[in-house]
């Protein structure tokens, strides 16, 4: 079963509030809707018309955006050799993802974060015959690594790496730009901050479909928090996730996996890919 959108279309209006720190008040002001029309938006409270006014003042996709809050999207299943994903229950609050990517010729696989429990990802590993070599963390949030001392009692020689300029203990550090290998498979690193201050996407080519793990720099129809810049969230994501080829398939750290090619079309912070 798929997993549901992480975010609702009162979520995106709430991160980009904060991100561009607008008032309420200027909101009305640029968009003619009423403070109390505006307070029941963000409260999930559907007024499509409204939605459509305040959407360009947020420089968000109107169409997508009512797309998101109709729930009327939602992003093609993958079903890609050599990729499989785990979504964990975080104490009872949200579902966090990891993922498991291996090459068919050679097995060797790599785990990239961990989720809140590990138990089904390993069972994975035996199962597919693998040899689990390395855990890749996209960024230091604890929802993202709980499971690690999980996989490092189970694999002690495993090969665990993060960005630099976030380090998690126990884990070797690399540099944005540096790359790796998945038997034959390449791993290359691009910094996608904003959501963290050095969150990585990792990008996987060798298999039938390019894949670009993300973290929550990027969700389907939405993306991460952006605590540390909004700004930079956004243009990372432009620069590191947009450039990638359409059919790049994109595992987010929370919700179900996408492309490339179908956040272009429905994802509203993006709006300068939606046809006009």
């Amino acid at each position: 079963m798929q997993i549901e959108l992480e975010d609702f279309f009162e979520d995106v209006l709430g991160k980009s509030l904060r991100g561009i720190e607008m008032s309420d008040a200027t909101l009305a002001e640029a968009s003619g809707v009423e403070m109390k029309t505006i307070a029941s938006l963000k409260e999930g409270k559907l007024d499509e018309a409204a939605l459509r006014a305040v959407a360009p003042v947020l420089k968000l996709a109107p169409e997508s955006l009512v797309e998101l809050a109709m729930r009327s999207w939602q992003p093609e299943a993958v079903e890609l050799d050599g990729l499989r994903q785990f979504s964990t229950d975080f104490e009872g609050v949200m579902l966090v993802n990891a993922y498991l990517i291996w090459d068919p010729q050679t097995l060797e696989a790599a785990f990239f974060d961990t989720g809140a429990d590990a138990q089904e990802a390993l069972a994975a590993v035996d199962e597919l015959g693998l040899n689990l070599k390395t855990l890749f963390i996209t960024h230091s949030h604890f929802d993202h690594v709980k499971a690690m001392p999980e996989v490092v009692a189970k694999v002690p020689n495993i090969r665990v790496l993060v960005n630099g300029s976030e380090p998690v203990a126990g884990a070797e550090q690399f540099e944005t730009g540096d790359s790796f290998k998945i038997g034959n498979l390449s791993v290359s690193t691009r910094l996608t901050r904003g959501h963290s201050p050095a969150g990585t996407t990792f990008v996987v080519n060798g298999l039938s479909q390019p894949v670009g793990v993300v973290g929550d720099a990027l969700f389907a129809q939405s993306m991460g928090g952006t605590a540390i810049s909004y700004t930079d969230a956004l243009a990372t994501n432009r620069s590191e996730i947009f450039t990638l080829p359409d059919e790049t398939v994109l595992c987010p750290g929370h919700g179900p996996m996408t492309s490339v090619g179908e956040e272009k079309r429905h994802n509203p912070f993006f709006p300068e890919f939606k046809k006009s």
